[in-house]
């Protein structure tokens, strides 16, 4: 992709460069600095720092758990992995809902000790007024719309959503309002293509002085870019979601070394001939 070598740091004008020239950019999630730089050596070149790593980091049932402080010392970590990355940060739940102050430092924090690009709010139209403050301060803001896994309580579970005609067009309508208040981004979540085609034809309006990149989460081709759970991508987890394809078995991989490791051990051949330290 242009603009974007080993060397040069990528930044919002970046990926606005890419939407203009038609080029898709790929994220994953990411949660520590060693996979980060992996990824960033395999043309990776945006992340996520998810609350995702609730599940797959502390191994709860949902992406509720996620504490603060945790996410911005990851945050950080992947910042470390890969300098150069543009590093969006997931604010948890909790973060934003309790005050629009509160939500406020808790940004700051994710750009300041986190050395985020960006963070990702699970937004209704009813959070307009908190995007545009932060907007005002500085914060560039990533509407997330559609599925809103911050939700799962009160949907009773995982879905997909504007199915319907006044689901998708109250969807349409909240993305349409981040946009005019100033978000940097969305991010689109597993919604029909359709809504998803809508959304990015609003983001990139001509009547924009700059164009909005519009991430997918299974919400079909026309998104700008696509991003999935990294682990559900490299075959680490017993289930994902239908619009995940994978590309690995490092599950098995991991299980095979681990297997390997095991049989090693208990042989007692580990080290007996090829111990690499003597005395004298």
């Amino acid at each position: 992709m242009s603009d974007a070598s080993a060397d040069s740091r990528v930044t919002l004008r970046t990926l606005r460069q890419w939407v203009r020239a038609g080029e898709k950019f790929p994220m994953l999630t990411c949660y520590d600095a060693t996979t980060a730089r992996w990824l960033w050596k395999g043309g990776v070149r945006t992340l996520l720092v998810g609350d995702t790593a609730a599940e797959m980091i502390l191994g709860h049932d949902s992406t509720l758990p996620a504490p603060m402080s945790f996410l911005v010392e990851l945050t950080a970590a992947v910042r470390r992995g890969a300098p150069h990355a543009f590093i969006m940060a997931d604010m948890p739940f909790g973060s934003y809902h309790c005050g629009d102050d509160q939500a406020m430092a808790s940004a700051v924090r994710f750009l300041t000790e986190g050395c985020a690009d960006a963070v990702k709010l699970e937004v209704d139209s009813s959070f307009a007024p908190l995007v545009e403050r932060m907007v005002h301060a500085g914060i560039p803001v990533v509407a997330h719309v559609g599925s809103r896994p911050q939700q799962v309580r009160q949907r009773g579970g995982y879905g997909s959503v504007g199915r319907s005609q006044r689901e998708a067009d109250e969807i349409v309508a909240t993305a349409g309002e981040m946009v005019q208040r100033g978000a940097a981004m969305l991010l689109v979540e597993a919604v029909p293509a359709e809504v998803s085609q809508r959304i990015v034809k609003l983001a990139v309006s001509p009547k924009s002085t700059e164009p909005v990149p519009v991430v997918g989460c299974g919400a079909g081709p026309d998104c700008h870019g696509h991003v999935v759970v990294l682990h559900d991508l490299v075959g680490l987890t017993g289930w994902h979601p239908p619009f995940v394809h994978p590309v690995a078995a490092m599950g098995e991989a991991l299980e095979q070394a681990a297997a390997e490791w095991a049989k090693d051990v208990k042989s007692g051949n580990y080290l007996a001939k090829d111990h690499p330290y003597r005395m004298g």
